[in-house]
């Protein structure tokens, strides 16, 4: 009674309607660290330009999880959710149900719309048939949809994984590039056919013409694979022209499906994936990353001003990331007296010896670990010991030799039942899903990675973890944010600015700082 009679007394104002956006475009490049956006600030002058001047820039984003790969970046983009409750704990790994090793979009229940169905293999491929089916939870797009049934959601990218993890279970649409075809295809989790303005764009046949374009600059790159090759546009995947596919077909998706031009909110996701392929090739701070870097901003700048022709950017929010950074190679770290190397062979065969030596010669070890080992099933009751008996020989004896750079690791028992500590520690605990992740997790040194040249990115250092996260559009205050956040914060601040239910496994918060 108090209460009704004070508010009684109240003169309240009505809350001021949030302004419906027409369309999110959820932009997410392929290894960009975010200090590209600072290195290279002066030679951007259109849509990252746009970004930095007109958005909300906020310039601590970390991901706080490891591995940081593709697949696990892209999936965290527009769920929010870990690889501890997603499942997406990597590009791929080992199925324990299976006894193979399977990719993290790979789905043989499904066919290939757009291309011949490719030959089954005793492992997954990235070739093979995809959907997001072992991803767990919901996506902005899912929600969306769930809300919104007449909204629409598609997914673009060159990769399988960066077009299906984003866009989620629900999308109208994911397509990615088919290297055998030079076709972008989709599989039967979405559709039987393609839509015809797919069809017509791959009747253009554009990827036959970029084969042979050469990079100005850069004169060594070559584009057209060997010749007889099953795959003969594998090679485009490291080339401008990779991108600037992505970027058509993100035109012709907005045109065909009419996005933002109904009354639906709409969302496209677009994923870059060249940057990742040259960088990978030649490390952070060569020419041709900037390069890339600054043709990105120039792509994006086209995008936008179609996006402004049918829809008007006013009643745009995009958001701009990366699903991880990279390291430099050890060259570059190595001419700056800074420690790095690439990694020796020995690690298996460290582990079998050792096992080998305290428990009786067995087949240890399986295949399918991204900076992990899974162990045999058989091997482990064989052995008659506690599984943890085993994981601590194993780690003793990786430990025991300075030559792998091996500096922390993690077994499975050791994360099930929790492990408190810095950062490296809690991103063991984020990594973690216990039926698919591995038996022991490797931390090596810092600036240390598998291969013989170029770099990668997989750690929980700075160097792969610190990504853009920039906002533009409706609601939203421009200027720099220092505040740390995560990208797992991204997607539950869509939904909030969308009045949507937050994805199901989403742990970020809303970043209410930048509303106006």
């Amino acid at each position: 009674m108090v209460a009704s009679v004070l508010l009684g007394s109240l003169h309240l104002a009505p809350a001021a309607e949030k302004t419906k956006p027409k369309l999110v475009v959820a932009i997410i490049i392929d290894q960009f660290r975010y200090d590209y956006l600072t290195r290279f600030r002066t030679d951007y002058h259109s849509g990252i330009d746009q970004l930095l001047t007109h958005g909300a820039d906020f310039t601590s984003a970390y991901y706080g999880q490891v591995p940081t790969v593709t697949a696990v970046g892209h999936s965290i983009f527009l769920s929010g959710a870990m690889p501890a409750v997603s499942g997406i704990i990597g590009n791929s790994w080992y199925d324990r149900d299976s006894h193979q090793e399977v990719t993290s979009v790979c789905d043989w229940t499904r066919q290939i719309v757009g291309a011949p169905q490719p030959e089954k293999k005793s492992a997954c491929t990235d070739d093979d048939p995809a959907s997001p089916a072992r991803l767990l939870v919901t996506t902005l797009g899912d929600e969306l949809r769930l809300a919104h049934p007449n909204a629409k959601v598609i997914g673009i990218s060159r990769k399988a994984r960066a077009a299906i993890l984003p866009s989620g279970h629900a999308a109208n649409g994911a397509f990615w590039f088919d290297d055998g075809t030079g076709n972008f295809v989709t599989s039967t989790f979405y559709m039987n056919q393609l839509p015809k303005w797919v069809e017509a764009f791959n009747a253009r046949k554009l990827p036959e013409k970029y084969v042979d374009r050469p990079w100005p600059g850069f004169p060594n790159w070559k584009f057209r694979a060997a010749p007889g090759s099953k795959s003969p546009f594998s090679k485009l995947d490291a080339s401008p022209w990779s991108n600037e596919l992505i970027e058509a077909l993100a035109e012709q998706a907005i045109t065909g499906e009419q996005l933002g031009q109904r009354d639906e909110t709409d969302l496209l996701t677009v994923s870059f994936s060249a940057n990742d392929a040259i960088g990978h090739a030649v490390g952070p701070y060569a020419p041709e990353v900037k390069d890339m870097a600054i043709r990105t901003d120039q792509l994006i700048g086209k995008l936008f001003a179609l996006i402004d022709q049918k829809i008007g950017m006013q009643n745009v929010i995009v958001v701009l990331s990366a699903d991880h950074g990279v390291a430099p190679t050890p060259q570059q770290n190595g001419a700056d007296k800074i420690p790095a190397g690439y990694l020796p062979s020995g690690i298996d065969e460290t582990v079998e010896n050792a096992l080998n030596e305290r428990f009786g010669k067995q087949q240890w070890l399986v295949p399918g670990g991204e900076g992990a080992l899974y162990f045999d099933d058989n091997a482990l009751q064989a052995s008659k010991a506690h599984p943890e008996e085993v994981f601590a020989v194993a780690a003793h004896a990786l430990l025991a030799n300075p030559q792998l750079h091996i500096v922390r690791v993690y077994s499975r028992t050791q994360l099930e039942d929790g492990v408190a500590g810095d950062f490296i520690a809690q991103a063991e605990m984020n990594g973690f899903f216990p039926r698919r992740s591995p038996d022991l997790n490797l931390v090596f040194d810092p600036g240390y990675m598998p291969g013989k040249h170029g770099t990668s990115h997989f750690s929980p250092y700075n160097y792969d973890r610190h990504v853009p996260a920039v906002f533009m559009g409706p609601g939203i205050k421009t200027g720099r944010y220092p505040v740390a956040i995560r990208p797992n914060d991204i997607a539950p601040t869509l939904a909030d600015l969308l009045d949507l239910q937050a994805p199901s496994g989403s742990s970020g918060r809303v970043l209410s700082e930048m509303y106006e």
